[in-house]
């Protein structure tokens, strides 16, 4: 059947596909963040946030979706993950500098 001899479809053309002519956009593949959290924050969980966010075009343009949308929220998750932990990191640092400051205070006032 020819779309042209079919007087259902104006202009003889079936209607696009839903989400506008070329689907729907594909989902976020958050690469920015997975390579700032991999530079800045925790390179270990930041390098998996990368590997899953470069498989997310891919996945889209071969046509899994389920699959691109799967490793859109993994990377997302990896690179929440090296932002926390790098925080965790910080955090944990800064009262060690902060106890060990208050130990070789109190240790140095009671020797004068």
């Amino acid at each position: 059947m020819a779309y042209g001899s079919d007087p259902g479809y104006p202009g003889g053309y079936p209607p696009p596909p839903p989400g506008g002519p070329m689907g729907p956009p594909p989902p976020n593949n958050h690469l920015v963040m997975a390579i700032v959290t991999t530079v800045l924050c925790c390179l270990p969980l930041g390098v998996v946030s990368i590997v899953y966010a470069t498989q997310v075009n891919s996945k889209w343009a071969a046509g899994d979706f389920q699959g691109a949308v799967a490793a859109s929220e993994s990377a997302k998750k990896w690179w929440l993950a090296s932002m926390i932990t790098a925080l965790v990191l910080f955090v944990l640092y800064i009262i060690l500098v902060v106890v060990l400051g208050a130990i070789s205070f109190s240790t140095s006032a009671s020797f004068q």
